[in-house]
């Protein structure tokens, strides 16, 4: 028997993206036995619109009245959650679908907890982008490392994988981006079974719609010192 694996997909504002990256992860379902669940975060652009004229697209729709973050949706899916398995999938299309095989690898034959993907490994396709981005990344990242004594490559990679209970199990504060962080933290603590999994990544650009900005850098900050 397949194991079923649940999809987050929180999303805001992806009317150009929503249709290709469901897409996307519904050509997966003939390998994998999955639950897509939309969380939409307050979209007024159409994106929510078309969810509700494509049910066919996903298994389970969840709205945010306004926009409130990326850990806010993630928070209102959990609920909703049904594999045994959880893979958060951002709407943007920086991120393919094609590679929940290897994400759950670790999982499903290793016996890990959690698998987080890694943007930096030279082994999949990098769209060359922000340089700032990187090493705001790297910095954020190194400081983890130093406070949870755990040699992550890229805690904000977007591809993150859990057991659903463990998901299920941990308290999440964070609305913002800072969510990221948050669990990175708070899953070190309870001293799981992490692994990383090179992922390709397609990053985007501001002017395709990218949304994470300097404030959440600082944001993310603030998580490292608090949790």
């Amino acid at each position: 028997m397949k194991n079923k694996i649940t999809i987050i997909i929180p999303c805001f504002n992806e009317k150009n993206f929503i249709r290709e990256i469901l897409r996307k992860v519904n050509n997966q379902r003939k390998d994998l036995d999955l639950q897509i669940i939309v969380s939409d975060d307050g979209s007024d652009d159409g994106t929510y619109e078309f969810l509700l004229n494509n049910k066919s697209l996903y298994d389970d729709l969840i709205r945010n009245d306004i926009n409130s973050g990326k850990g806010s949706a993630i928070k209102k899916a959990i609920d909703k959650i049904k594999g045994d398995v959880t893979i958060i999938q951002d709407a943007d299309l920086e991120y393919s679908p094609t590679e929940y095989k290897k994400l759950i690898f670790p999982i499903l034959e290793l016996n890990a907890d959690i698998t987080y993907g890694n943007r930096f490994s030279n082994y999949d396709y990098e769209r060359l982008h922000y340089f700032s981005h990187r090493i705001a990344n790297f910095l954020l990242t190194l400081l983890v490392n130093i406070f949870t004594n755990v040699n992550f490559k890229d805690v904000e990679c977007g591809f993150k994988v859990f057991k659903s209970n463990i998901l299920k199990n941990i308290t999440i504060n964070e609305n913002s981006f800072g969510f990221e962080i948050e669990i990175t933290k708070k899953i070190c603590k309870k001293g799981y079974k992490i692994f990383q999994v090179p992922v390709s990544y397609n990053g985007r650009s501001y002017s395709d719609g990218k949304k994470i900005k300097l404030k959440d850098a600082f944001r993310a900050l603030y998580c490292i010192l608090r949790y």
